[in-house]
C-alpha cells in the first residue's frame, strides 16, 4: 500500500520535494542570519569597547521586541495557514491583510514609545553605565528606533511566505538585507571611521530595504496568499483575536526566555573573565548545532496548521514524525560537524586554556544532548502552536525555564561549584522537563480540537 492509501485516499498536502523547498531555504536564512551577526560583532569591536558595551544594551531590548513582533506573525501564518488548510483563500488573504496592518500600527506605536521613553531607557533600564558606553548607546538607540515598524513588517512578510509554503522568498530578501547590512558597516566604520551611527545606520537602511521589498511582493495578486492595494484599514475584530490568541503567549514565552538568558547571563559573570568568554563562544556554536531543528521548527508552523485546517489528522501525525526524523538527523549533522571543527574553531577565538577546557566540555555536552531532546523539547510545542493549542506549551516552558533554567542554574553553578558548566547542565535539565511534558501531550490527543478555523 502507498502512503496515500495509508491515509484514508486523502491526498498528501505536501510533497517530499515540496518540503525541502521549504525547509532548505529556512536552513540558509537561519545560518545566514547568525554569520552575519558574527561578522558584525567583529566589526563593531573595532569601533571600541564603549561602542561593543553601548550596542550590545541596546539590542538586548531590541531583541525582545523583535521576538515579540516574530510571535505576532507567528499568529498570523497560523491564523492564515490553517484557512488555506480548509481551502478558504479568501479569509487565507484577509487574515495577511489584517496581520500586515495590525503589525504595522503595533510597531509604530512601540517606535513612538520608545523615543519619548529614551532617556528613562538609557538611565534606568540600562543601569549606572559610563558616559562614553551612555554615549554611544544613544546614538545607536536614536537610529535603530527608527527601524522598529520595518523589521516587524519583515517579519510579518516573512511568516506570511513561510504559511504559503515558499521560503525562497524570505530566504532571498534575508540574503540581501544581510549584504546591505555587513556591506554598510565595512564602508562606515572601515572606511568613514564611524562610531555607532557605522552600525546603526546599515541596520536602518537594510530592514526598510528588508520591509519594502517583503510589501511588494506581498502586493502580488498572483500570490496564494496577497494583500490589497489600499490603504484604508478596516480591522477585523475575529481574526485579529485569533492571531493575538497564538501570538501573545508564544510572546510571553519568547519574551520570559530571554529575561531567563540575562539572569543566568549575571550569574555567569560571577564566575570569572574565562567563564564569560567560554559562555559567549559556546552561545555561538551551540546556535549552528541547533540550526537544522530551528528550520524544521518553522516548517512545522506551515505544514502542520495546513493539516489543522483541512481537519485531517493522520497528516498532522504523518508530518509531525516525519519533520522530527528531519530534525534529528539534521542535528546530529550540525553537532558533528562542530565536533569536528571545535579544536580549529576554539584556536580562533585565541581563549585561555581555561576557557577552552570549559568550553570543549559544554560543547560535547551540548551537543550530545542536542541529538536526542532539542527537537520534542523546541520542534513539538510549534505542532502544538499550529493547532492552536498555545496556552499549555507556554506554561511548560515559562515553568521549566525558571525552575530548570535558572534555579538551577544557581544550584548546580554557584552552590555545588560546577560554574559555568553547572549552567549548562541546568539548561539540559530545562529540555529534559519540556520534552516529557510535551511528548505526553502529544500522545494523550489533547493538544486536538483547538483549531482557529473548520476544517
Amino acid at each position: 500500500m502507498n502512503m496515500e492509501e495509508q491515509l484514508n485516499g486523502r491526498k498528501l498536502l505536501f510533497s517530499n520535494e515540496a518540503l525541502i523547498k521549504l525547509i532548505i531555504p529556512l536552513i540558509i536564512e537561519q545560518f545566514l542570519a547568525m554569520v552575519v551577526g558574527m561578522a558584525d560583532s567583529i566589526m563593531i569591536a573595532n569601533v571600541g569597547e564603549a561602542a561593543v558595551s553601548g550596542v550590545s544594551l541596546v539590542d538586548s531590548c531590541m531583541l525582545l521586541l523583535i521576538n515579540m513582533f516574530a510571535a505576532l506573525a507567528t499568529g498570523g501564518a497560523v491564523v492564515a495557514g490553517q484557512c488555506l488548510g480548509s481551502k478558504d483563500r479568501e479569509r487565507a488573504c484577509e487574515s495577511a491583510q489584517q496581520l500586515v496592518w495590525f503589525i504595522t500600527i503595533i510597531s509604530t506605536v512601540i517606535m513612538v514609545i520608545v523615543y519619548i521613553c529614551k532617556d528613562l531607557i538609557l538611565n534606568n533600564v540600562f543601569g549606572k553605565i559610563e558616559p562614553d558606553v551612555k554615549m554611544h548607546a544613544n546614538v545607536y538607540l536614536l537610529i535603530v528606533t527608527a527601524s522598529i515598524p520595518f523589521i516587524a513588517l519583515y517579519n510579518c512578510g516573512a511568516a506570511i511566505f513561510r504559511a504559503m509554503g515558499n521560503a525562497n522568498i524570505s530566504m532571498k530578501i534575508s540574503l540581501l538585507m544581510n549584504i546591505i547590512n555587513v556591506t554598510g558597516n565595512a564602508i562606515l566604520i572601515y572606511g568613514f571611521k564611524r562610531g555607532a551611527e557605522g552600525v546603526a545606520i546599515p541596520t536602518l537602511v537594510s530592514r526598510m530595504f528588508a520591509a519594502v521589498m517583503v510589501i511588494v511582493l506581498l502586493l502580488d495578486e498572483k500570490g496564494v496568499l496577497h494583500i490589497k492595494r489600499t490603504l484604508k484599514y478596516v480591522p477585523n475584530g475575529k481574526i485579529i483575536k485569533n492571531i493575538l490568541y497564538i501570538g501573545v503567549p508564544n510572546g510571553l514565552e519568547n519574551s520570559m526566555f530571554q529575561l531567563g538568558k540575562i539572569l543566568v547571563l549575571s550569574l555567569v559573570s560571577t564566575f570569572g573573565t574565562f567563564a564569560i568568554a567560554a559562555n559567549a563562544v559556546c552561545n555561538v556554536l551551540a546556535g549552528f548545532q541547533i540550526l537544522p531543528g530551528m528550520a524544521a521548527g518553522l516548517a512545522v508552523t506551515t505544514v502542520i496548521s495546513r493539516c489543522i485546517g483541512a481537519g485531517d489528522y493522520e497528516q498532522v501525525r504523518y508530518y509531525t514524525k516525519k519533520l522530527h526524523i528531519f530534525a534529528y538527523i539534521g542535528l546530529t549533522l550540525a553537532v558533528i560537524v562542530i565536533w569536528l571543527l571545535l579544536p580549529l574553531i576554539l584556536r580562533a577565538y585565541n581563549l585561555s586554556p581555561e576557557a577552552t577546557d570549559a568550553a570543549t566540555k559544554i560543547m560535547y555536552l551540548h551537543g550530545s544532548c542536542a541529538i536526542f531532546i532539542w527537537a520534542p523539547s523546541f520542534t513539538m510545542p510549534s505542532v502544538f502552536r499550529a493547532a492552536g493549542d498555545v496556552k499549555y506549551s507556554m506554561i511548560v516552558a515559562i515553568v521549566s525555564m525558571w525552575i530548570c533554567r535558572v534555579v538551577f542554574s544557581y544550584i548546580w553553578g554557584k552552590y555545588l561549584g560546577l560554574g559555568v558548566f553547572g549552567v549548562w547542565v541546568a539548561m539540559i535539565m530545562d529540555w529534559f522537563a519540556r520534552a516529557i511534558c510535551f511528548v505526553i501531550r502529544y500522545k494523550s490527543g489533547k493538544w486536538k480540537g483547538h483549531a482557529l478555523v473548520g476544517g
